[in-house]
């Protein structure tokens, strides 16, 4: 009777190894309930199978279950994510059938913290990398203060050779930014503070001497 697979992947993996030089189709077989052996290999962290098993037998790293789970919903230690996600670049966004990521089941069941908390760093990396916070925003977005009664602003576009040395001055940014910060700011008095930069920016007054301001062409 041949060995089984699942239970080489489980206690010998290296003969599981050899047993898959002998016959390649073992590798990317599944049971009656679509678990892998990568979900076997990531489980009893069995790295050098998990890697052989991807990289050299091709098995997809997001082979799934019945339940629509990949091998990271299965991994009980931060080493084997890693590998999955670092080394053979599986996506921690796939979600089960449930609708949960790895990250959100294994936090869900409690039982393998450092798993999660690792996906999660990766997460926020992700989000950071592709320049959108946690919370949907950018990071460095800056909320715009209300334009001032009696003030009326118009947008329009302007060509590269314009752009070039119209860059905001650092100074009226400080201020701004100082003032919306006020808790005040809502206030007549800081709405009238507000009004007075906006009017020292427009006429160049109060800023560096340096500034070139260009005439408006009406």
């Amino acid at each position: 009777m041949p060995p089984n697979p699942y239970l080489l992947a489980a206690d010998h993996p290296d003969d599981l190894i050899t047993l898959l030089q002998t016959d390649p189709s073992i590798a990317a077989s599944q049971d009656e309930h679509g678990y892998s052996l990568v979900h076997a290999a990531t489980s009893y962290n069995h790295l050098d199978l998990l890697r052989t098993l991807v990289r050299d037998y091709k098995v997809p790293v997001d082979i799934r279950d019945e339940d629509g789970e990949t091998a990271l919903f299965v991994a009980e230690n931060v080493e084997a994510a890693k590998v999955l996600v670092e080394e053979l670049s599986l996506d921690t966004s796939l979600k089960n059938d449930e609708g949960q990521t790895a990250r959100e089941k294994i936090e869900a069941e409690e039982e393998f913290p450092e798993v999660a908390e690792y996906l999660r760093n990766r997460e926020t990396a992700s989000a950071s990398t592709n320049g959108t916070a946690t919370n949907g925003t950018t990071p460095e977005t800056l909320e715009l203060p209300p334009v001032p009664e009696g003030l009326q602003v118009t947008l329009g576009t302007m060509d590269e050779a314009e752009a070039e040395g119209q860059q905001p001055d650092p100074e009226f940014r400080r201020r701004i930014e100082e003032l919306a910060a006020r808790p005040d700011f809502q206030t007549a008095e800081g709405q009238a503070e507000l009004r007075r930069l906006v009017e020292e920016a427009i006429t160049g007054e109060g800023l560096s001497e340096e500034r070139s301001v260009r005439p408006r062409q009406d």
